[in-house]
This record gives structure tokens, C-alpha cells and sequence, in this order.
């Protein structure tokens, strides 16, 4: 396997604790229309999607359209809360003091929220300006693979030389579809039973629940070759 030469992250549920404020905003938007998802449903079905692909579920289950601006006051709703509350994950600032590779966000989230909770957290100026938004390329959003090849094109680095930090289901099949290495993360406040062999399923190689277990791992995998071995 080739040596590390990016590391791709994740934001929500990744680099930032947001998941489980995220989730319960929808939920809270959805209750009027007849939804009857609690938090814990809501984050196993749709932790790592984007807010259009969970209206149109929605629309489809409970036979009726949204409002036009149902996405717009969410994620109004959301911004607010994300400012007040959202931290960044544990062990993150620790962690990236000690990578020694490149590294880059890509993101289902708009860009307006990734800046909000970045500054939150005191991380968006250890990765910009390379922060991608999956509402600022051509091409679809994960699960889909065309978000990290972007990142990839943007860094100039070949995917099979990318080590991408996910912590749903939807980015671990987009980075795996795009030829890259992933670890799966499992110590956001949202992380369920099961996500770690949710993820592995999915393609993570190995999954980790502490971020300052991070750097390790990827010096280990650089060290692998083809045939697995050290």
C-alpha cells in the first residue's frame, strides 16, 4: 500500500460533536408533519446524508410534501444551536498536532455551517482554506465517491494514496468507492451499538473511538505492503 500522503476528515460526527444537536433539530422540524422518528432512528438512518436526501425519505413516507422552506428554517434552527453549543470532538486539536500529512474536511454540510462550528471549535484555521462542501462541486454528495476525488484533485494527490476519518455509513462508502483507505471513528455522542461493524461492513479497514488514536494508525498503514503484512 503507498505511503500516506492526505488525510481526508469528516466534519460532523468526526472532527466536531454535532450529530446528536444536528439530528434532533430535523426531528423537531419533521414533528409537525405527522414524523414520528425519534433522535436515536434519526441518527441510525440518516447520520452522514444530506438534509435533501432526508426530506425527500420523509416526503416519500409520509405522503405529503414538505414546505418549500422547510430545509431553509432547519437549517436556520440549526446554525443557531450549532453556535451555542457544538465542541469540537475530544482529542482533536491533540490529534492533529501530531499528523504529520497534509490534510483537508469534505463535507456534506454548506459551507456557512462547516464555518460556524469550525470557528466553534477552534479548527477552521488548521484546515483552511481546504475545506470542501459537497454544495460547492459538481457531483453528488455521499455516498457518492465524487467528494473525495475532488479533494483528492484539489491536493493533487492520488486516492490510493488518501487515508479518509468517517464516521457514518454514506462516507465510508464514498471513500471506499473512491479508492481510498478509511477509517471508521466511533466516539461522537451519536455513535450507537454497532456503528463500528456498521462502518467496517461499509469498508473501513479498522476503526478507532479515540481521534488522538489517529496518527498511529495511519503510520501503520503506511508501513503495510500490498500483501497486508508489516
Amino acid at each position: 500500500m503507498p505511503a500516506c500522503e492526505l488525510v481526508i476528515f469528516d466534519c460532523d460526527g468526526t472532527l466536531m460533536d454535532s450529530e446528536r444537536i444536528a439530528a434532533e433539530v430535523e426531528v423537531d422540524a419533521l414533528k409537525p408533519y405527522g414524523a414520528t422518528l425519534t433522535v436515536a432512528e434519526f441518527e441510525a438512518r440518516f447520520s452522514g446524508t444530506s438534509s435533501e436526501v432526508v426530506k425527500t425519505t420523509m416526503e416519500a413516507e409520509l405522503g405529503r410534501a414538505l414546505p418549500e422552506d422547510h430545509i431553509p428554517k432547519m437549517r436556520e434552527a440549526m446554525k443557531q444551536r450549532l453556535w451555542r453549543e457544538v465542541k469540537a470532538m475530544p482529542g482533536a486539536q491533540e490529534m492533529l498536532d501530531h499528523l504529520d500529512q497534509p490534510r483537508c474536511i469534505a463535507s456534506n454540510a454548506d459551507m456557512e455551517k462547516l464555518k460556524i462550528e469550525l470557528t466553534r471549535g477552534e479548527l477552521w484555521d488548521r484546515f483552511r482554506p481546504y475545506v470542501f462542501s459537497a454544495y460547492e462541486i459538481e457531483g453528488e454528495s455521499k455516498p457518492a465517491p465524487d467528494l473525495f476525488l475532488h479533494a483528492a484533485k484539489e491536493l493533487e494527490v492520488a486516492p490510493a494514496a488518501c487515508v479518509v476519518v468517517e464516521d457514518s455509513v454514506a462516507g465510508v462508502t464514498g471513500a471506499a468507492a473512491a479508492g481510498m483507505r478509511v477509517i471508521g471513528f466511533t466516539g461522537g455522542s451519536h455513535a450507537h451499538r454497532g456503528l463500528a461493524d456498521e462502518l467496517t461492513e461499509a469498508g473501513a479497514i479498522t476503526v478507532v473511538s479515540k481521534l488522538t488514536d489517529v496518527p498511529a494508525v495511519i503510520e501503520a498503514l503506511s508501513a503495510w505492503d500490498d500483501t497486508g503484512n508489516l
